[in-house]
């Protein structure tokens, strides 16, 4: 049997402080709350801007040691357009940048990517980096690329684990399918798997299942509201969606069967509206019997509303 790990996108979303975290609860003290409820968690900030290093060491210290980061990589590594503002100004002189936006070279990735390691390295250092994830753009789509491109990426980051969001349907649209799990398989790189609405627009991924890197599975779940994951403008417009019951009972038979894979399944609620998607990281926790002697505590009458909705 896989080691589950369960956790959200982030535990800074305005929707978790508004209505999951206590009241008053100081910034500094969310991140240790939260690992007194999960074990794991995605790292978006990184996404937008590199991380220092003495941020990543605080995260080490406020955590206990069993828990886990997977790490977003930054958004001109994921082919987004970047803004050079959010690079060190040290490593912003270095790179070549066009109309105020990074320019992705093979000499500007190779310093993103050595920067970024440089910075994320007291999480390898404590054992609690689990994987990286590159979430592609919607853009980067069979008819103007090639997965091979990436294939500089997987150098960069031989010896740690990454795991791939694609964003296009594109890619696993008819013919196209069996070459794209071929490509991850081959080189044992973690295809996403992802819960989504069911919708034929070209920026949402089907629901299909597989495994292409058998040390680890990943699930993001991102919540079943098409006009808002479609249109929406902010995140929490995107991923507003509150699972039932009845769904969240379907996404548990399917971690178990995804599992069975695997050695390592990260599965990640990204249903981030108000308090939506540590309710359902919880509830999954339940049902896949990962509660903890810490949890059982935490179901204490003292704390029994914490994750009631508001």
């Amino acid at each position: 049997m896989a080691r589950i790990l369960i956790g959200t996108a982030s535990w800074t979303d305005p929707g978790f402080v508004a209505d999951w975290y206590p009241p008053k609860l100081p910034a500094s003290q969310r991140l240790r709350w939260y690992a007194d409820h999960f074990n794991f968690v995605e790292v978006n900030a990184t996404f937008y801007a590199l991380p220092q290093a003495r941020v990543v060491e605080r995260w080490c210290s406020e955590t206990p040691d069993d828990f886990v980061f997977d790490v977003k990589l930054p958004k001109a590594l994921s082919r987004h357009a970047m803004d050079a503002k959010f690079l060190p100004s040290d490593l912003r002189s270095q790179i070549p940048v066009r109309n105020g936006k990074v320019e992705l070279t093979p000499k500007s990735q190779d310093l993103i990517v050595r920067r970024f390691l440089r910075e994320i390295a007291p999480l390898s250092d404590a054992r609690k980096l689990g994987a990286f994830l590159l979430q592609l753009s919607p853009a980067f789509r069979p008819k103007n690329h090639e997965l091979t491109e990436l294939d500089s990426l997987w150098e960069a980051f031989s010896g740690y684990t990454v795991a791939v969001e694609l964003r296009n349907r594109d890619w696993v649209a008819g013919e196209q399918f069996e070459a794209t799990i071929g490509y991850f398989t081959q080189r044992k790189i973690t295809l996403v798997l992802v819960d989504a609405p069911e919708s034929e627009h070209f920026t949402v991924m089907p629901g299909f299942d597989c495994s292409t890197n058998p040390a680890l599975g990943y699930l993001r779940i991102h919540g079943r509201n098409e006009e808002g994951y479609i249109r929406g403008r902010s995140v929490a417009e995107r991923f507003d969606y509150d699972y039932s019951e009845e769904e969240v009972r379907e996404l548990a038979a399917r971690i178990r069967e995804l599992e069975k894979e695997v050695e390592q399944l990260h599965v990640v609620a990204n249903n981030n509206r108000s308090n939506y998607a540590p309710k359902l990281a919880r509830r999954l926790q339940e049902l896949l019997g990962l509660q903890t002697e810490l949890r059982a505590k935490l179901q204490s009458a003292q704390q029994g509303d914490l994750f009631q909705p508001t």
